[in-house]
């Protein structure tokens, strides 16, 4: 009672205390000001030195420890290269010390290589993650090119890490056994530091975990970092039903770890976070029906290996039908799968009438997106090519708004104004050629003709507003042009633990 009395006078003295700290922001201004100023050309160069000098000073160490050294055998580590494992902690240590981070702590043991071979670190938010990395000295999976970097790409080495080459195209089948063949060696080798979110976020939730920390089937140790602190979170061992899928493992692992860290799950994935910040001509909206799509070709293994020879197949096989209507079981003959109920629910996001049938053209216009959302020329040709009249190669304004809401992943999208500006001759139609001149004099085409004309077309075309969306229906509004960023890509997160409305609700 004694504490419940004195709360509001607590909370009016916090109140007047921030009051007070407003009205005297301006002298804080001015007072810090020159200080900074001061610094910048004062402490902040010493800073620098100290951080390059340090490492300058573990270059060698690292050298002479890596000389010799096998990259596919394991070798005992000697006592002389323990030393070298101390000293060059501490290096790193003051080299962190002084580009800022003056205390670290550390909660929870962490585990032996024996006892759990991976590590799974979240979230990813920066380039200072790797200061768990030289804390522990753990190998990590990165990219082959980094070994190239000058003095870094020694002390890369010789932490052990697992390197992916990206001119390989079995790299990431010989990175997955590689982890594996490590995991399974029995504490031989160092422990995996892994960051199953493959992408950074703003650390306001934990997006979908790729599954190569989780293939091998071994027990993990989840790490969850909170500048200035990181917490080792007990052993997770997955179960008989866990070994034999990895996607649940992944699953149930961060959830643990969202837990800890007190932050909601999303689905979307690193690839959805490509897919929405593609640097291509067509700005994916912020509600778009793609990243719903995206998920379910996922899902339902369609994501074709030889991208451009089957566009290409499926747009000749798609021409062909003219525009005719399928029902499901003539789309799943026509993807060659199985009826089951995602294929439903993809079927569901092309039945604009909700009269059980689908324009085939509109799934293969949406997987060119998915597939390279960058190139929209490219994914423009085919659906030119799938749409155009045989006598002149042309399409109607009407065929074109289709295309481009399929493109977009929206619902209602006026092209009045572009197909206008392409048409100068008022023709009625046009044709592949006329619409890549115009877009090669016009770049920001999209900005300047289609987001600035549906400007007031703000709600979200599938995630709040229907229970069945559609990439093509004309009875809703809704697209967007601002920006918004959340730090992973347009503000297209869920709004409560990677659950929403409608379709992506029965996925989660």
């Amino acid at each position: 009672t004694l504490i419940r009395g004195l709360l509001p006078s607590v909370a009016s003295f916090i109140n007047f205390i921030f009051w007070k700290l407003n009205h005297m922001h301006c002298f804080f201004y001015l007072f810090f000001k020159p200080v900074i100023a001061l610094m910048t050309v004062t402490l902040f160069p010493i800073r620098l030195l100290m951080a390059a000098f340090m490492m300058l000073l573990a270059w060698p160490f690292a050298f002479l420890a890596s000389v010799g050294r096998s990259e596919t055998t394991v070798e005992p580590q000697c006592l002389w290269r323990r030393l070298v494992d101390i000293i060059l902690k501490i290096i790193m240590r003051v080299m962190w010390f002084a580009g800022g981070f003056h205390w670290m702590k550390v909660k929870g043991r962490r585990a032996l290589p024996a006892e759990a071979p991976i590590l799974t670190l979240a979230p990813h938010s920066s380039y200072f993650d790797a200061i768990p990395v030289t804390m522990t000295m753990a190998s990590i999976v990165m990219k082959a090119e980094s070994k190239d970097i000058p003095l870094w790409g020694t002390l890369i080495k010789y932490i052990r890490p697992v390197f992916v080459s990206r001119s390989d195209q079995d790299s990431r089948k010989k990175t997955v056994e590689e982890i594996r063949r490590r995991a399974h060696s029995g504490g031989e080798w160092p422990q995996i530091m892994i960051f199953p979110e493959g992408t950074c976020t703003n650390r306001s939730c934990l997006i979908t975990f790729k599954p190569g920390a989780f293939i091998p089937a071994v027990p993990v140790q989840p790490v969850v970092i909170r500048y200035p602190n990181k917490l080792f979170l007990p052993i997770y061992t997955p179960s008989e039903e866990e070994k034999r899928n990895p996607a649940l493992f992944a699953i149930n692992v961060r959830r643990i770890m969202a837990k800890a860290l007190g932050v909601p799950i999303t689905d979307y994935s690193f690839e959805d976070c490509q897919l929405a910040m593609a640097e291509g001509q067509l700005r994916l909206p912020v509600d778009t029906c793609l990243l719903e799509y995206a998920k379910l070709v996922r899902r339902l293994g369609l994501k074709p290996k030889n991208t451009e020879k089957v566009l290409q197949e499926y747009g000749n096989r798609a021409r062909k039908l003219e525009g005719q209507k399928l029902g499901l079981d003539d789309f799943a003959q026509f993807l060659d799968v199985p009826v089951s109920d995602m294929l439903r629910d993809m079927f569901a996001l092309f039945d604009e009438h909700d009269d059980n049938c689908m324009d085939i053209r509109e799934y293969v216009i949406a997987l060119s997106v998915v597939c390279r959302p960058a190139k929209t020329l490219e994914t423009m040709k085919l659906a030119f090519k799938m749409f155009e009249a045989e006598e002149d190669g042309a399409i109607t304004e009407m065929e074109l708004a289709v295309i481009l809401k399929t493109a977009l992943g929206v619902n209602h999208l006026s092209v009045s104004r572009l197909f206008t500006a392409i048409d100068a001759q008022d023709t009625g139609k046009i044709t592949f050629d006329k619409f890549r001149i115009f877009v090669e004099q016009h770049p920001d085409f999209a900005e300047d003709y289609l987001y600035t004309e549906n400007a007031g077309l703000h709600s979200g075309p599938c995630h709040r507003h229907q229970t069945k969306p559609s990439l093509s229906s004309p009875n809703l509004q809704g697209t967007a042009a601002t920006k918004t960023a959340n730090g992973i890509c347009p503000d297209f997160s869920p709004n409560d633990h990677g659950t929403i409305d409608g379709l992506h609700k029965k996925h989660n």
